[in-house]
């Protein structure tokens, strides 16, 4: 049964291009089935079973896993029984039918334009610096997930077009403008440059995704911003404005690189209640009496 499991996390990163993060998520979810199984005696795929599933899901439960934690496991269990069907190693999926719980929609934070100010002031001309800086411009500048930017080379940028090459989820590539400030801290990073890969550590290696939550946290640590600051909210922020300003879902789909406009949709959400701030602070008629 483990050897299905290793066949199948290779299939994922091999055929399918999941990111290293979800490959190793799916992984352990699968590995901690694997164990509550040798727990029940069952020593092969096909005799599961999915009054078994469901037995599993339940401990998940009682142990406090959160819904969106259990769903990816049914997404990791229904992703594993399908590939072992399509392979011919089993007959059926018993996972289908089980019910995925839902989870309450907590809109995304958001950083304010003056935030994001004080995370681009420089604090030297170091060339990690210039490289900080740099991060923070693609990030906002593109609204790409981390896992996009630390996966970008040199040659994905052009500036004389200023577009940006993107390889996205499921291995899928798109091209987003790269905004002037982006471009111009680029260039000024660039300078010092000599690795193919865009973003480097000291070491002269490709940048982690860890390094920049780390960066970004200190960061906004330093300038004075007292919410948590990671990497994602100005990706966030990215989709939030260029919805506000576009009022365009199909293009901020496309801008974020969304496969479904479902996962674009939340941003209307918050595209209102900015909407509500600045109607309840400048419209006349909006003071309560």
């Amino acid at each position: 049964m483990k050897k299905q499991i290793i066949d199948f996390i290779l299939y994922l990163k091999v055929e399918r291009h999941y990111a290293l993060n979800t490959q190793q998520a799916y992984e352990r979810d699968l590995n901690q089935l694997l164990n509550f199984l040798k727990t029940q005696n069952i020593n092969t795929w096909p005799a599961l079973n999915e009054q078994l599933l469901n037995t599993f899901i339940m401990q998940l439960r009682h142990k406090n896993i959160s819904a969106r934690s259990i769903r990816r496991y049914l997404s990791s269990i229904k992703g594993l029984l399908t590939y072992l069907v399509n392979q011919d190693q089993l007959e059926h999926n018993c996972a289908v039918q089980l019910r995925t719980p839902k989870i309450a929609q907590n809109l995304p934070s958001v950083l304010n334009y003056e935030q994001l100010l004080q995370l681009l002031k420089a604090s030297s001309t170091s060339r990690f610096e210039y490289r900080d800086v740099a991060i923070i411009e693609v990030l906002y500048s593109c609204g790409l997930r981390v896992a996009e930017l630390v996966g970008l080379n040199v040659s994905d940028v052009d500036l004389s077009e200023g577009f940006l090459k993107v390889v996205g989820k499921g291995g899928k590539t798109r091209h987003t403008p790269l905004g002037g400030s982006a471009q111009k801290a680029i260039i000024k990073y660039l300078e010092t440059h000599q690795a193919s890969a865009l973003f480097i550590n000291k070491n002269g290696d490709r940048i982690g995704v860890r390094s920049i939550q780390n960066m970004i946290k200190k960061r906004a640590l330093s300038a004075g911003i007292k919410v948590n600051v990671y990497p994602h909210m100005l990706r966030h922020a990215a989709a939030t404005h260029f919805l506000q300003s576009s009022h365009d879902l199909r293009s901020t789909q496309e801008f974020l690189g969304h496969a479904s406009i479902k996962s674009t949709q939340v941003y209307t959400h918050l595209d209102f209640l900015e909407l509500s701030k600045v109607y309840d602070k400048c419209h006349p008629r909006a003071k309560k009496t």
